[in-house]
């Protein structure tokens, strides 16, 4: 058991930090909304981390649950709540429970950074877990690099995560945005040139993530010959989707490429129906393997594309155990949210047993140091990382067939045949 944590003094960068935000990290907390999933065994009396053998080992967490990424941002949360849950069940890290406390960032940058200062400097947390969505990682994670903690993250998949230069960061999925769409883009390009989509039509939320996904599929295909005749940025609280559909559908693209997060591609595809626009091939990114997707956009899916991480299909030892207990637990079986979330955890924990320790201080780069030469076992696959924190491994993709999602790409992984023309919708 190692000793108890010695709290890691602050550079004068996250003193400088801490001065600037200190009024409004006040209030910022009144404000956010804060969720403990408090587990079996005694803890601080200030929530905080730290302890002997009997205290919880607590980890500290900034979640979007209300804004604009509040849909994934809960799947996330429930991805977290589940690992936390079903370690607890077998007996926790190094023999103590777990405890999350999760704050609610209504998807805002500066909220991020005032959550995981307090978290780390104030409640003192033993680990700290990645929010979602490349905006919130990248400001968070500067917070954790400053505290010297491990930061494992389930959605900052855009390449300007990796180029910050942070030393403690690791990215919980097969693959960065840029390469979600390669097995895509390799199909289409090997494809006969008079058969194969000649022009694209692209839509993208100004956000690093949704853009990345995009726009790696995009360059692929230009860089093919497949001719980009409408591209297009918007603003992420964009609801009106009309002028974007309108260029799109007069454009007579033949294939459509949407940058998305989840209500912005409803709207999208939904302003693309009303014009009957009706492409060869459409691909959406994150917004169709959500559950509730199909309702939203009338249950026109057959033909949709999705890279995804993950499938609940897949027969990795974790995963097959993962997809039972959580379907029990809910009553429905994990998305991608969920899955990459409850990645995190395994990825900590891993290095937490392995090291045996899980405290502020220096036991926080001896994980680290862990992480940088070991392979991990997880639901979504096993995982290692480059010195930036960027998996080294590649995305599925995926297509509406008979009405469900399935694994189409790459063809030794298929669930069914890749649909193409795509049916009207």
């Amino acid at each position: 058991m190692s000793p108890r944590k010695s709290f890691r003094k602050p550079s004068p960068t996250s003193r400088r930090t801490r001065s600037r935000t200190g009024l409004a990290l006040t209030a910022g907390l009144s404000a956010s909304a804060l969720v403990l999933t408090a587990c079996s065994g005694g803890g601080s009396d200030d929530g905080g981390g730290g302890g002997g053998a009997d205290d919880p080992i607590v980890v500290g967490i900034s979640l979007p649950l209300t804004g604009d990424f509040s849909e994934p941002g809960k799947g996330v949360q429930r991805g977290y709540e589940a690992w936390a849950q079903f370690v607890n069940e077998d007996g926790g890290l190094l023999g103590r429970q777990v405890e999350l406390k999760i704050l609610d960032d209504q998807s805002n940058a500066d909220r991020v950074v005032q959550d995981y200062e307090a978290l780390i400097a104030q409640d003192e947390v033993d680990l700290v877990f990645g929010p979602f969505s490349t905006r919130l990682v990248v400001p968070s994670a500067r917070v954790a690099e400053e505290y010297g903690m491990l930061f494992v993250e389930p959605a900052g998949a855009a390449n300007e995560v990796f180029e910050q230069g942070f030393e403690n960061l690791f990215y919980a999925a097969p693959a960065v945005a840029d390469d979600h769409y390669n097995h895509l883009a390799d199909h289409i390009l090997a494809m006969p040139e008079a058969e194969r989509p000649a022009t694209v039509a692209v839509a993208a939320m100004d956000d690093p993530f949704a853009q990345g996904t995009a726009y790696g599929l995009r360059d692929k295909l230009a860089e093919g010959g497949v001719d980009v005749v409408v591209d297009e940025v918007y603003p992420p609280n964009t609801t009106d989707f009309s002028s974007i559909a309108a260029k799109i559908a007069d454009s007579g693209a033949e294939m459509v490429i949407g940058g998305t997060q989840y209500q912005d591609a409803v709207n999208l595809i939904v302003a693309l129906q009303q014009l009957d626009y009706q492409p060869e091939m459409a691909a959406f990114s994150t917004a169709p393997t959500n559950p509730e997707f199909s309702e939203a956009i009338g249950a026109k899916t057959e033909g949709i594309l999705s890279p995804t991480g993950y499938t609940e299909t897949a027969s990795w030892p974790s995963n097959v155990e993962f997809v039972e207990r959580y379907t029990e637990l809910h009553g429905t079986p994990p998305g991608e949210d969920e899955a990459n979330a409850y990645t995190t955890g395994q990825v900590v924990a891993a290095a937490v047993e392995a090291v045996g320790c899980a405290e502020q201080g220096e036991c926080q780069q001896e994980l680290v140091d862990w992480l940088r030469d070991n392979e991990v076992d997880t639901v979504v696959g096993p995982l290692t990382w480059d010195e930036t924190g960027r998996p080294q491994g590649a995305h599925l993709i995926q297509q509406y067939v008979d009405g469900e999602i399935q694994i189409v790409l790459p063809e030794d992984a298929q669930e069914a045949e890749l649909i193409f023309p795509k049916p009207a919708w």
